[in-house]
């Protein structure tokens, strides 16, 4: 079971080169997006609120656009392992396309059908007056977000495909000169310090665009100046992306920015049903996951770098070896979910108590992250298990591993208990993550069944 469950030296290695830039960007990103959640709570509670309703929309922006790069991510890798540049510089041209046009959809829905959609979050027991100042406060925030959609998804597009041809570092800087110039921006621009306007949440919400544009310069142009990658050598002499990969690349990889989609708004309608809770859980969520999403990048990143190594095997032609290079890593990933799981609980009773907020909120956000501690195991299992199929370009089963599940279980337990019970949002959270176990079934069935061990690049 040892020699099953656990690989030599080389073996992590190689899984490590690869994950931990990605662990270094998203930790990095995710680090200061918690100053960030930091600072704009020092402003209040109806601030924080405000901008944790608006980034609900914006979380369903940011899993299509990696849906979109993703579909077309599995050919690349292959693509890379198979050696073939023009294939890489194909998948390249697709991610450009499809991302421009899921930004513009985006952009149109949010401008037209914004409010009615960040109304729906503060719906719950509270204060009238704190729900109309949210609502103004993610109103204003939003709109000044969708000026920097358009470079994020862009550097989204250029950075996927960094990391399946091994440069990994790049958009690993890029973030971290994103997030650092994020970070000095909300410091001066929220309160106001070194004679800058004091703007609150918008001042937050300038930072991000501001930031985005600087994570997109960087990463063009280390790409394009001095070592070229060499899917970019000609890339845009032409739009042309042959007939016969675009339909692979939808058949294969659609599915996937459904799945997303799916995922994400099933998240999103799971997160609006803690809310009729009240408005205290809405804070309190948004401060645990805020730090969830910190702690959890370990095992995240892991996940990530299983889709790339395995997509790679497979498009080298190592199907031999890929079974067991995918059953390690899925250990490897649930081994470092524990480790972060026990920091984020021995952490929980620390971290409320920095925001400027009610008594209430703070222990409302303890109890929740200590449950998204003790299913952070459960989680890693399933993700790992995610992109493990995925890598084979079984995207059908992707979708009903992840987003029919959420649709078929997680959301109509979540809707029941909300508007037919008076069940505490405690008991609540806990059932409704301990739901994850299921989907861990499914993951373990179907990874074992070997279906997805194919090479779509030959």
């Amino acid at each position: 079971m040892k020699s099953r469950l656990i690989g030599d030296r080389a073996f992590y290695s190689r899984a490590l080169r690869l994950a931990v830039p990605i662990m270094i960007q998203n930790g990095i990103t995710n680090f200061v997006n918690m100053l960030d959640n930091l600072m704009v709570g020092a402003v209040g509670t109806a601030a924080m609120t405000g901008v944790a309703v608006a980034n609900q929309l914006v979380f369903i922006f940011n899993l299509c656009i990696y849906g979109a790069i993703s579909g077309a991510g599995i050919f690349a890798a292959q693509f890379y392992g198979k050696g073939d540049n023009e294939g890489v510089r194909y998948t390249f041209r697709f991610k450009l396309m499809i991302c421009a046009v899921i930004t513009v959809v985006f952009g149109i829905i949010v401008l037209f059908k914004g409010d009615f959609l960040l109304g729906l979050y503060l719906r719950g027991e509270g204060s009238a007056e704190l729900a109309k100042e949210s609502l103004d406060i993610a109103h204003n925030y939003i709109s000044i977000i969708l000026i920097g959609i358009f470079p994020y998804a862009i550097a989204q597009s250029y950075g996927g495909t960094l990391r399946e041809t091994d440069r990994p570092k790049v958009p690993m800087y890029a973030g971290i000169a994103a997030v650092t110039v994020n970070l000095i921006l909300n410091y001066l621009l929220i309160f106001g310090h070194f004679g800058f306007p004091c703007l609150g949440a918008e001042g937050a919400a300038i930072a991000t665009v501001i930031s985005r544009f600087v994570e997109l310069i960087y990463v063009v142009l280390r790409t394009h100046i001095g070592k070229k990658s060499t899917f970019i050598i000609g890339a845009f002499r032409s739009l042309k992306v042959p007939i016969v990969l675009v339909r692979s690349m939808f058949i294969k990889g659609m599915p996937l920015l459904v799945n997303e989609l799916l995922w994400s708004m099933g998240i999103v309608f799971i997160n609006q049903c803690y809310s009729v809770r009240g408005l205290a859980v809405v804070a309190a969520d948004n401060i645990a996951m805020t730090f969830f999403n910190v702690f959890s990048v370990v095992f995240m990143s892991v996940g990530v770098a299983i889709g790339i190594i395995v997509g790679q095997m497979l498009g080298s032609g190592e199907l031999e070896k890929v079974m067991d290079t995918a059953v390690k890593l899925r250990a490897f990933s649930v081994f470092t979910a524990v480790i972060v799981g026990l920091l984020f609980a021995a952490f929980s009773g620390l971290i409320p108590n920095m925001y400027n907020t009610t008594d209430e909120v703070r222990r409302l956000a303890r109890w929740l992250m200590i449950l998204c501690a003790a299913g952070m195991p459960i989680d890693a299992f399933a993700h790992a298990s995610y992109f493990t199929l995925r890598s084979g370009g079984k995207v059908m089963i992707t979708l009903i591993f992840d987003s029919f599940f959420v649709w078929l279980v997680s959301v109509p337990f979540a809707f029941v208990i909300s508007r037919y019970t008076s069940l505490p949002i405690i008991p609540f959270f806990a059932l409704s993550q301990a739901l994850n176990i299921l989907k861990c079934l499914l993951g373990y069935f179907y990874v074992k069944k070997g279906s997805w061990i194919k090479n779509l690049v030959r």
